[in-house]
Formats: C-alpha cells, structure tokens, sequence
C-alpha cells in the first residue's frame, strides 16, 4: 500500500501539481487581462521618474521596502536571490544541463542556498507574529508559510548531506537526474527503479510538499510575483 502511495506522489501526483500551475496561472492572467479597465489611475502623485530601467529597479530591489522596512527588505532580497539559485540547482539535476561539474557530488552552493531560503522563511513566520502585521495575517498566509520552510528543510536534508557528509545521502545528484528523465520521459516507471535505499522516504515528502505549492500557488498571494512589474509600471504611470 505504501510503495502505492509514494507512486502517486512521485508520479501522478507531479504532473497533476504541474498541471494545475500553469493552467490556474493563465487562468488569472487571461481573467486580469480581461477585467474592465480600473476607472481611475494607478499611478502615485506627483508621478516618479518613468522609464523601463526605473520599474526594473522598482521591481527586483524594492526601495519602498527598504525605506520603511529595512530588516524585511534584507530578507526579502536573501530569498529572492537563494529562491533563483534554488531553480537553478534543481534544473542542475537534469541530465545534461550540467551547472555544476558533471561529476561534481555538490548541489549548487554547497548547501548555502538552502540555508538562506529557510532562514528568510523564519524571518516571514516571526514577522508575521508581531504586531501590526499578526492583524492583518490570516490562516492562508500561515499555511503557505509552513508550507515553504518544510519544503526547504526537506530539501537542506538532501542537499546538505551531499554537500557536507563525505558518505553522501545515500541518493545522490545522479540518481535524482535519473528521476527527473523518468518524468520529462513520461515513461511513467516507477522511482524505485532508481532511487534506492531508506533515504527515499525523505525524497517522498519533498516531492509531495513541492506538489501541495504548484498546487496552491496560483490561488495565493505569492501571485504577485508575476504582476509585481505591470504593477511598478501602471503606479509610475
């Protein structure tokens, strides 16, 4: 029942979560795109300076965080920059792609990208604990936070025991990739065939926690993430 089970999880399971994303993500998109134009305007007065340079500045270093809130903005920026190198590390585990050395046993960063991503995790959780933001914060936004720092404490399990044990996870960079082709294959073979060993249960409740945040994602607030520069844009008119 088990190996039934993590099956799903590791197969079915992907490409629904997979599916979900992308098709709720232009789902919004399309719905945003087709709302009746705002009837006043975005921008903020007196206008800023315009120009595409100034809403890339706007967007990706979020001076407005930094003047009000300095602590959130460095935290925000540490995540940011660890979530970027975090895709990158997992596209590194597709064969072929080679980031790293090919024959390298390290995740990229050694284990230093999933330090940051899951202490810029405790600082949101902490933060939101605190007055005003403990007011304004609902269960949703609790969620998604767990959500992400179990999904990062999962995978600094398997990315900081290949980067700083010298005996490995046992299932190493290699295997994964293996897993990954399975998928991007669409043999729909079972994982055990190439991961082995009692670490597997650890790569399990990684995938499944991976599979619950495409799942959610396009129903959350994280959505900002793909309207944060049409937004910059309209505000500077």
């Amino acid at each position: 029942m088990a190996d039934k089970i993590y099956y799903f999880i590791m197969v079915p399971m992907v490409y629904f979560a997979v599916a979900v994303f992308v098709i709720g993500i232009l789902v919004r998109v399309i719905r945003l795109a087709a709302a009746p134009r705002h009837p006043s305007t975005l921008a903020v007065f007196p206008k800023p300076k315009a120009g595409g340079p100034r809403v890339l500045y706007d967007t990706f270093l979020m001076p407005q965080v930094r003047e009000h809130a300095p602590w959130f903005w460095v935290s925000l920026l540490l995540f940011h920059i660890a979530f970027l190198l975090l895709i990158l590390g997992h596209l590194d585990l597709i064969p072929g792609v080679n980031i790293m050395p090919e024959d390298s046993i390290h995740m990229l960063g050694w284990g230093a990208v999933g330090v940051a991503v899951t202490l810029a995790c405790f600082f949101f959780i902490l933060r939101r604990t605190g007055s005003p933001i403990r007011e304004i914060s609902t269960p949703g936004d609790f969620l998604l936070l767990f959500l992400l720092l179990f999904l990062f404490l999962t995978g600094d399990t398997i990315s900081w025991a290949n980067s700083w044990n010298e005996d490995g996870f046992v299932l190493s960079k290699s295997d994964f990739g293996d897993y990954l082709q399975l998928l991007l294959d669409f043999s729909f073979a079972s994982p055990r065939d190439v991961l082995y060993g009692s670490h597997y249960i650890v790569v399990v409740l990684h995938v499944l926690l991976a599979n619950l945040l495409l799942i959610v994602f396009p129903f959350s607030k994280v959505m900002h993430t793909f309207f944060a520069m049409p937004l910059n844009r309209l505000r500077r008119g």
